[in-house]
């Protein structure tokens, strides 16, 4: 298959397409390298991807409704990744504008890219943010998501509305993934174990919030690739059954579904620190710090969705990701060369 990835010099993109690429696929990769995080990071991300024949690059930023139309007209690809976004919760609080622009306009001309161009799956990132003010746990697609407590989950929220709207209006089939702190090798230097490891090895006080008592689910990058690919291939569809008098959020009549991609076996920031000292050889000064406005202090997947849809669930423990985390890290930034 041809398929567009929309963010494929990024963490989560450069991951799905090359999963794609290894087994044959065509891949489009747009991306437009913008620098919230070092883009000689993405530039090497991206070298990795030109070795295949099969990819093809276009520097775009999903927000410029006329260089995305013409990408679809030009590509006609049969399916579509959306990974582009401008990622963050924190960030959020201070640039608002960003994610706008970014997570709700740039969604929207996906969105008019697949229809008016027949494409046959679009698979989209959401995200476990959108559980928000929610503490029943572990967190289920069928739970109501109301309650976003950033910016960043209200626009991850908003995308899976926009994209209920044009599988009910056009029939385009879409499926949301929420997916849990991903972590792992190429992972983004805004992300805790990037800033914990970078901080741990130069002996700096690392900022750990909630004193790290902070439950997250983490879910190690191979495992969310994997999830992404096998929802690529099985498209989404309506539900005969749905019903509107007590309408499950999870499913639709039209064709829309969302999944959670977690690992479900959470554990506590502390905890996640400590394998990583181990793994390190050394110890953190740690800065304990309150909650942060946007966080929450507990996430956990209910995966079993994704688990009857396409037959997997991520697997990979906290230590053996930590490990392949920190020999990636090593490599890439000559530690100890």
């Amino acid at each position: 298959m041809k398929i567009l990835v929309t963010g494929a010099a990024g963490f989560i993109g450069y991951h799905v397409s090359r999963r794609l690429l290894e087994r044959g696929d065509d891949v489009v990769g747009i991306d437009n390298l913008n620098d919230y995080y070092d883009p000689s990071l993405k530039e090497a991300r991206l070298a990795m991807l030109r070795e295949f024949p099969r990819f093809a690059f276009e520097r775009i930023n999903i927000h410029d409704a006329d260089a995305m139309a013409n990408c679809f007209a030009s590509h006609r690809p049969a399916r579509v990744v959306n990974l582009a976004a401008q990622a963050g919760v924190r960030y959020s609080l201070t640039n608002p504008h960003a994610y706008a622009d970014s997570n709700i306009t740039g969604f929207l001309n996906v969105l008019e890219g697949c229809r008016h161009n027949g494409v046959e799956h679009l698979v989209y990132a959401s995200s476990s943010s959108v559980y928000g003010a929610n503490t029943q746990q572990p967190f289920s697609e069928h739970q109501n998501v109301d309650h976003p407590v950033s910016l960043y989950a209200a626009t991850k929220k908003a995308n899976e509305l926009m994209a209920h709207t044009y599988a009910h209006l056009f029939q385009l089939p879409t499926t949301g993934l929420r997916f849990f702190t991903v972590y792992g090798p190429w992972g983004r230097p805004d992300m805790a174990l990037f800033k914990f490891t970078r901080g741990i090895l130069s002996g700096e006080p690392i900022p750990v919030f909630n004193e790290g008592k902070m439950i997250r689910d983490f879910t190690y990058v191979d495992d969310v690739a994997e999830g992404v690919v096998r929802v690529v291939d099985r498209v989404a569809e309506g539900d005969a059954d749905w019903n509107s008098s007590d309408p499950d959020p999870a499913r639709s009549r039209a064709p829309y579904r969302v999944f959670n991609i977690g690992n479900n076996q959470p554990v506590q920031l502390l905890e996640y620190i400590a394998v990583l000292e181990e793994q390190l050889g050394k110890k953190a000064k740690m800065e304990l710090l309150p909650m942060q406005p946007g966080d929450v202090p507990s996430t956990m997947a209910d995966v079993s969705e994704l688990e009857a849809a396409v037959g997997f669930r991520p697997k990979t423990t906290v230590r053996d990701g930590i490990a392949a985390f920190v020999k990636w890290y090593n490599d890439y930034y000559n530690v100890n060369s």
